[in-house]
Parts: C-alpha cells; structure tokens; sequence
C-alpha cells in the first residue's frame, strides 16, 4: 500500500478483507451446491474432515482445529448428531470433557465426500500447484494476522494501564 495514494487507502477496491470475503462467499456458493447432496452445510462438511483426518477428538480440541469457540461447535455437532453422523459423549477419562466420535454412517459418508474436493478445484480454475500455493500463502497471511492481532491486544492492554 506504499505505492498506492494516501486517497485511495479507504477505497474498497484496494482493500484485501474485502477480496478474501467475497472469494469465501463465493467459495459458499459452491460448496452449498456442491455438499447438497452429502446433507451437510459447509461448517459441518469441515467437522466431518477433521473427524475423518484424526478420528474421535474431545470437543475442545476439536474446536481448535476449526478455530471455533464451543458456543459455535455445539449447535453443529447437535444437528451433526441428530442426523446420525456422530455422537457426543463424555470421557470416560474426564467427565468434564465431551468427545466427539463418527457413527458407522458419519465414517461411509468419507467415501461419497472424496468427490468435493475434486470438483471444488475444478470449480476455481487452478491447477493443483496454483491452489498448493495459494494456500501456501493464505496460510502465511493467516500467521501474520494472528500475530498481528496478539501483538494489537497486547499494545491495547498496556495502553489501559
């Protein structure tokens, strides 16, 4: 942005927030069509990944692999749930912790969804190195952004001192 005139800061054209929230619509748009016939929405498809990479995982640790509070996990493992995906159950180990685990329908619906990602690249034009990259570099984005917003909290908080 040191290139682009002090005007033109606040145009929503230069405004990278702006172009990765509506490539992310965009990308909804797809993946409603697409996950249509897997009976999920996009959010739950993203739980079923995480399940289907690591297998049964507390609620909590869960979470963080999808960067979700429990407040926003919980309304979609209920309907995750209810659809007989998977199940809720409190550790054995640790009452207090609630582990999530695939039912035998939640694990066969894996083999229908290997077709997403295929027609999710397709949909974007890119071939597979173009999307390596790209995520590549949103991964990197994503880094410094947290450690941005870590290093603005902070600021703010010794401000208030």
């Amino acid at each position: 942005m040191t290139t682009t005139p002090t005007a033109d800061w606040l145009r929503l054209d230069q405004q990278i927030c702006f172009s990765l929230n509506a490539a992310s619509r965009a990308f909804g748009g797809v993946y409603r069509v697409i996950l249509k016939d897997l009976g999920l929405t996009y959010p739950q498809y993203l739980v079923m990944l995480v399940l289907w990479e690591h297998g049964d995982l507390p609620v909590k640790k869960l979470g963080e692999h999808l960067r979700l509070d429990s407040g926003t996990l919980s309304p979609l493992l209920k309907r995750l749930e209810a659809g007989g995906l998977v199940r809720r159950e409190r550790s054995a180990r640790d009452e207090r912790s609630v582990e999530v685990r695939l039912t035998g329908e939640g694990d066969a619906l894996r083999e229908r969804a290997l077709q997403v990602p295929r027609r999710i690249a397709a949909a974007t034009g890119f071939d597979v190195e173009e999307i390596r990259e790209l995520r590549a570099r949103l991964d990197q984005l994503t880094t410094a952004l947290d450690t941005a917003a870590r290093t603005e909290a902070e600021s703010a908080t010794a401000r208030q001192r």
